[in-house]
């Protein structure tokens, strides 16, 4: 079966693997905010660092599994 893509048509699906990226990294990290914060009582300071570390960590493993 031939390749039907343009590489006009390419574009977008880079903009979708980055959309996709974020919203992995943003869901992670909200969601590690909101399990500190509020199920664990943590501090803002530690909620935050929490949530950075495991925003950055969804974020890898996002890039990594758009690349496969």
């Amino acid at each position: 079966m031939r390749d039907l893509s343009s590489p006009a048509m390419q574009g977008g699906g880079a903009m979708k693997k980055w959309g996709f990226i974020a919203m992995h990294a943003v869901v992670a990290a909200a969601f590690i905010f909101l399990l500190q914060r509020f199920g664990l009582n943590a501090p803002l300071e530690s909620s935050l660092l929490w949530a950075l570390t495991f925003g950055i960590c969804a974020a890898g493993l996002a890039y990594k599994q758009s690349n496969r």
